[in-house]
């Protein structure tokens, strides 16, 4: 029976996740909008636009060569496979004793450098660009993404995603400073890793400022719309990590619990409905960094990352 509810929970994530991240993306374009003055478009408006480019045939360089038609999904593998590893709604799910905090760090990497290798192959100016761009933050990006596994672990004692949401959500930690730093370098890591303001603009096509999109800028038609299925997951992965980790309120426990899973679906559409708003209002507070002042913004998280692993080691030292 456990392993049933498990395997229907996965399920039900992972129908979760593709159905509600275009929306995601769709909602926080319609808030920025509003917050802008304008009526903004649809909430549904970026399934239109996959349904549209899935519709389309590619349009493939002749210099391109296989890598270049297999990373759009290879990338949207990777990214997926790592959504399916974090918890939205319920624990206990049938990948649960996989899902681990590096392995979602590898999947995120691997994603990263498949696309960066792609804009590389047809030998453009704006792949480079935008390849040089992308490895340059994720230089700063991985260290963060390590040494906040590396503090929820010492909390945890293990790097498995399920445990330590349990373990911070039963409240036998209480509030920590280093908590509070892991989550602030989280979410500086995350607003560049989903190519969001102020590290990047999802919105523009200008040479100085692209770095996602200059690496996606050869793509059209079907792999265009992996492209963009992947980008929307990656958000939406990213604030279910947060919430999962820092908000675990109203998750299920393990076992097969209709009315606990609905009560838990409800709740994290509320959490991701308060990260949207949260995100769209930030955005719109903030200009576009300057490319080369983005180190800067990332070398903050590590700093925040570095202290909250350090303020931990100390304490428990002491202890």
């Amino acid at each position: 029976m456990t392993a049933l509810a498990g395997l229907i929970s996965l399920c039900l994530h992972a129908v979760l996740m593709v159905a509600s991240a275009p929306l995601l993306v769709g909602l926080i374009r319609r808030l920025k909008a509003r917050l802008a003055g304008r009526a903004g478009p649809p909430v549904a408006q970026p399934w239109r636009d996959l349904k549209r480019l899935l519709r389309k045939q590619p349009v493939v360089a002749d210099t391109a060569s296989w890598l270049f038609r297999a990373a759009p999904a290879a990338a949207a593998a990777a990214i997926g496979t790592a959504a399916l590893l974090v918890p939205s709604f319920a624990f206990g799910m049938a990948t649960a004793s996989v899902s681990d905090l590096l392995v979602i760090v590898g999947l995120l990497a691997l994603g990263r450098c498949v696309l960066a290798l792609a804009a590389m192959d047809t030998g453009t100016a704006f792949g480079g660009l935008g390849a040089s761009r992308e490895m340059m933050f994720a230089v700063f990006a991985e260290p963060v993404l390590m040494l906040v596994a590396l503090t929820l672990s010492l909390l945890a004692g293990t790097t498995n995603l399920d445990t330590i949401a349990s373990v911070l959500g039963s409240g036998a930690l209480g509030l920590r400073v280093s908590l509070a730093l892991a989550l602030g370098a989280l979410m500086a890591v995350a607003i560049v890793e989903c190519g969001r303001i102020p590290a990047d603009n999802p919105a523009t096509h200008l040479e100085l400022t692209m770095v996602h999109e200059a690496m996606v800028l050869e793509y059209s038609g079907r792999h265009l719309a992996l492209i963009e299925l992947s980008a929307a997951m990656k958000l939406l992965l990213w604030f279910t990590l947060i919430a999962t980790l820092f908000a675990p309120l109203g998750i299920a426990s393990p076992g097969l619990a209709p009315l606990a899973w609905a009560l838990g679906i409800a709740i994290w559409v509320a959490k991701m409905g308060l990260l949207a708003v949260a995100l769209a209002v930030f955005e719109m507070t903030r200009a576009k960094l300057r490319v080369f002042r983005v180190p800067e913004f990332l070398g903050v998280a590590v700093l925040l990352a570095l202290l909250a692993a350090v303020l931990l080691l100390v304490s428990q030292g002491f202890a």
